[in-house]
């Protein structure tokens, strides 16, 4: 049921965008500051990150605004503290 989303966090440049996302919603261009990757490996990491249902992204005029999706990082959390005999 989770294979997408564990293949997605298991590249620790994937973690470090969510990480990013955090705080608040941002355009590509404002997420490559910081990284030392290229627009086309960006690119690529949130495809699979909007793939695995992980990131959200919303069009705002020109740019293209990416956000955490919350609701599913939260039952993929639920579903982890589960294989550790926490909670459900």
């Amino acid at each position: 049921m989770w294979d997408d989303q564990y293949r997605a966090l298991a590249d620790p440049q994937r973690r470090a965008i969510l990480k990013r996302l955090r705080a608040a919603p941002l355009s590509a261009g404002d997420l490559a500051h910081g990284f030392d990757i290229g627009a086309s490996t960006l690119s690529h990491h949130l495809k699979l990150l909007k793939d695995a249902d992980l990131v959200r992204c919303d069009k705002r005029g020109t740019q293209r605004m990416y956000a955490l999706n919350t609701s599913v990082l939260e039952d993929l959390a639920t579903d982890l503290l589960a294989l550790r005999g926490v909670g459900g």
